[in-house]
């Protein structure tokens, strides 16, 4: 694996693109910036868009009688309308995209923790969290695209989970628009191992898609097939997914390596199962692995690198396990 489909991303304007915040700056994005090289992005400043100048006065979400309203505090402007009509045309008028990178905490483009106040007046209290204005049209027009903040995406299990789908999504709409059922074969075939650690039974209701080809229409198979992958891809995998993924390769060298190579395979699958090692070591070490044995089957399989390397910025302090980020 090493070439890898351009996916198309709408991003935030003010993240690495634009000085176009409320206050006139910049939001600085590591991710954002090395991105560039390997996405198609399309930037996007929704309060600009709507009128709102550079700089402004900050606008907020405020909750009246339990309806989410946009208001610009100093001038009582209520953007509400305005901002609700721009989202809904922009993302009509997108042609195809595979992901999303929003501004953290905007009032219009935030995705989770946006602040609601209960009004406009100066200290009022805050009610809940929820999406900005923007942020809300995307998720419900785009429920299945990668679709995160700039904040969270510093996060590696969070990116990793991001990365994996955009490009997945970005090499399948290659796939739709070069069709062939030999095509979607290959696909799935490259792909196994991936869907084994994400869902495997869903890897399996795909797996009979593909077996049904010859009684499918092109149109049946892609539409059947695309909606079983955004199933598949929505949550990230449990760990103990990864572990049946990788017992499953190592079981493809149980004649060509060692005794001693197999029970240190074994052990450092251990230290990840109880969460000391992240999980590209032991994909490392099986790409080793394939490598060394010229393993024709799994030399093409995306598990073992579903992204360009040179987008796995892993520091020692970034979380590869814990709480359900996307619950």
């Amino acid at each position: 694996m090493g070439h890898f489909q351009k996916p198309v991303v709408v991003v935030s304007k003010c993240i690495e693109f634009e000085h176009c915040r409320w206050n006139g700056n910049i939001i600085k994005s590591p991710i954002v910036k090395i991105l560039k090289s390997y996405v198609t992005f399309h930037p996007i400043c929704a309060e600009v868009e709507i009128g709102l100048g550079v700089p402004r006065d900050p606008v907020r979400i405020v909750l009246e009688s339990e309806k989410v309203k946009m208001i610009q505090p100093s001038t009582s402007k209520d953007c509400t309308l305005e901002m609700r009509n721009f989202a809904e045309n922009f993302l009509d008028s997108l042609r195809h995209i595979d992901g999303f990178i929003l501004k953290s905490q905007s009032p219009s483009c935030g995705l989770y923790q946006t602040k609601y106040y209960q009004s406009t007046k100066k200290g009022a209290p805050r009610l809940q969290y929820g999406p900005g204005l923007f942020g809300k049209t995307v998720l419900n027009k785009f429920p299945t695209k990668a679709i995160e903040t700039e904040g969270r995406l510093t996060n590696f299990r969070i990116r990793e989970h991001w990365l994996i789908k955009l490009f997945t999504f970005a090499d399948f709409e290659y796939l739709k628009n070069n069709f062939s059922k030999h095509k979607l074969v290959d696909f799935h075939s490259k792909n196994k191992f991936l869907f084994m650690a994400y869902n495997q039974n869903l890897m399996r209701e795909l797996g009979r898609i593909v077996a049904n080809l010859n009684n499918l229409s092109d149109e049946e198979s892609i539409l059947k097939y695309e909606e079983k992958l955004m199933t598949l891809l929505q949550k990230p995998p449990e760990y103990t997914a990864h572990i049946n993924a990788l017992m499953h390769a190592l079981g493809y060298f149980k004649m060509s390596l060692s005794h001693e190579e197999k029970a240190f395979f074994l052990d450092e699958l251990e230290k990840y199962r109880v969460g000391w090692i992240p999980l590209f070591v032991l994909q490392n070490l099986l790409n080793s692995w394939i490598t060394r044995f010229d393993e024709k089957y799994l030399v093409n399989q995306t598990y073992f690198k579903p992204y360009p390397e040179e987008l796995m910025n892993f520091d020692l302090k970034d979380s590869w396990r814990g709480r359900p980020y996307w619950e």
